[in-house]
């Protein structure tokens, strides 16, 4: 199969190229100085010349609740620039089949968990980083629209947080875990005794290996049509934030204390999605948490640092 990736320098990208050259698949990644995403004619014209079977979109601005609270605006205009460009291009190029991939925070805040894959747009979103979530949405529902329009299949792969290879450590732009495995390493070699945490620590959040969902991507290739227009990916089930950190002091031998800091924000009390219409496409992720903990913390220590 021919495929035609975006972000492929990003942690999902690196993952699904990895996994789909194994599998003998033909992958086109083009590099930022090889394609301009900001361009619909540049896109349209490389697909064209390269005539893909699918295009997968994971190209994207992404970071934690500090990096979305600081910079709204380009969270917001980045991701939907990227992501309504690849849609139409993808559309104009003559491409039939297009996986776009979401985010979690494309459910509102006050959302009932386990979040369900109808609950989109359904009320507000969550503040602190609203910007990217409405980018998401857009990108989403423009996906679908064509889809409805002119017969082409563009579906909408929701994700919870990822970690994993090619994770993203500094703490100013980081998601939770890897953010807490640098923190934590550095607390171990420095000898600190107390590390901080923001907000109580008991708001929940499901986490899964960004490998597990570059496997669920291309598994979904072979029975494509089974596919909703919109399909959450997860593990089923999330912990709190005090666990995450408990989990990892574990794995990095941290031994100190843990303090809270509530003048921090801590984001929405819980996101966990439901992942039934996943399992009835007859998939499950492979790695556990302590799992994923141990080959994100290696990857740190040999590739990073």
């Amino acid at each position: 199969m021919k495929i035609f990736l975006t972000g492929g320098t990003g942690m999902v990208g690196r993952n699904i190229i990895a996994l789909a050259t194994e599998q003998g698949h033909e992958v086109y990644a083009p590099s930022r100085s090889e394609l301009n995403l900001a361009s619909i004619a540049d896109i349209k014209a490389y697909l064209e010349e390269i005539t893909p079977d699918v295009v997968i979109h994971c190209a994207g601005l992404v970071g934690g609740i500090q990096a979305n609270i600081a910079a709204p605006y380009d969270f917001c205009f980045e991701n939907l620039q990227m992501g309504t460009n690849i849609v139409h291009a993808s559309h104009l190029a003559g491409v039939s089949k297009l996986i776009n991939l979401g985010s979690s925070c494309m459910y509102p805040r006050f959302a009932e968990n386990p979040l369900r894959e109808e609950m989109v747009l359904q009320g507000e979103l969550e503040p602190t980083n609203e910007g990217y979530a409405i980018a998401k949405v857009a990108t989403a529902r423009l996906a679908d629209y064509v889809s409805q329009q002119y017969g082409v299949e563009y579906k909408t792969y929701i994700p919870c947080n990822l970690y994993g290879y090619w994770d993203k450590f500094d703490p100013n732009k980081s998601h939770m875990i890897p953010a807490v495995i640098r923190k934590l390493d550095d607390a171990v070699k420095a000898g600190t005794e107390v590390v901080d945490i923001w907000g109580d620590g008991t708001a929940r959040r499901e986490f899964m290996f960004a490998e597990d969902l570059a496997d669920f991507i291309l598994f979904s290739l072979t029975k494509f049509e089974q596919v909703p227009r919109y399909i959450n990916v997860g593990i089923g089930s999330d912990y709190s934030i005090n666990e995450y950190y408990q989990a990892v002091a574990n794995v990095v031998g941290y031994t100190g204390r843990f303090e809270h800091d509530v003048s921090k924000p801590a984001g929405m009390k819980q996101k966990l999605v439901d992942i039934n219409k996943q399992t009835q496409l007859g998939w499950s992720p492979k790695t556990s948490l302590e799992m994923g903990i141990e080959k994100t913390h290696a990857f740190y220590l040999n590739e990073v640092l």
